[in-house]
């Protein structure tokens, strides 16, 4: 209970920034008493700093936060869709995880298929979550480290996924707009994922429907029959015009 509420309050902060005490105790249903322990915590931690009877993330804490709240939005659909991706990997095939909360959320399903794998990634969470299976060899791409998802991006990263080959890659999707350009925040990483596509038999997109109808600043490609989409929710009209002119496979998580 104390994590789940202390997670709150992270996500609360991150997203209202600096608030009151008694407005946190108000919208958790907690004492004041209880949430000044839990900031004292916190602030000990380093996650939070408490001023003048409010508390706000501290300095250098905010991708910290913003990935975990990443991480736990629309987390049933994600996990969906990673139950369903999951149906499609080989035992003792190669693939290519890249560093998405969906993705990661694949991550934590492949632990559970007890299956040899050999599993490339660009995610350092990812590789964490299955770097002690004994029966998955995980390997780490080089190069930068993007703090905001805790990925490897870079000319380095690029240069290792050119002598690479995959049976499959799952990546995930920051934006896909209804011309089904999908799109990254991040130049560094819109060139990689662009990489790695050109280096997989078999590409599957990670998209849950918040995803959909939205463009980012760079874009990655466009998708295309080569590829499949998996989902948790119908597109719109518009999108799925344009699914069906591409002859786009889409799959659709319970």
């Amino acid at each position: 209970m104390i994590s789940n509420r202390q997670d709150m309050i992270r996500n609360y902060l991150f997203e209202k920034g600096q608030t009151p005490v008694q407005t946190l105790a108000d919208v958790l249903g907690a004492s004041l008493a209880t949430v000044r322990r839990d900031l004292a915590e916190m602030e000990q931690a380093g996650s939070i700093e408490r001023l003048h009877g409010s508390a706000r993330i501290a300095s250098g804490a905010q991708d910290e936060v913003a990935f975990d709240a990443r991480e736990s939005a629309n987390l049933l659909a994600k996990r969906a869709i990673a139950s369903e991706a999951a149906k499609n990997i080989i035992a003792g095939s190669t693939i290519f995880l890249d560093a998405g909360t969906t993705v990661l959320q694949l991550a934590k399903r492949i632990k559970l298929l007890g299956m040899p794998l050999t599993v490339f990634t660009n995610g350092v969470v990812v590789a964490q979550e299955l770097a002690y299976i004994p029966e998955i060899s995980v390997n780490l791409l080089g190069g930068r480290i993007r703090p905001e998802n805790m990925s490897i991006v870079g000319p380095l990263a690029e240069r290792m996924i050119d002598d690479l080959w995959f049976d499959q890659l799952f990546l995930g999707a920051s934006a896909i707009a209804d011309d089904g350009w999908l799109s990254s925040y991040d130049a560094d990483e819109a060139r990689l994922n662009a990489c790695m596509t050109k280096r997989a038999q078999s590409v599957y997109i990670l998209a849950d429907g918040d995803k959909f109808s939205s463009r980012a600043t760079y874009n990655v490609f466009c998708l295309s029959n080569a590829m499949k989409l998996i989902t948790d929710v119908a597109p719109n009209q518009a999108f799925g015009s344009f699914a069906q002119k591409a002859d786009l496979d889409i799959i659709y998580a319970e």
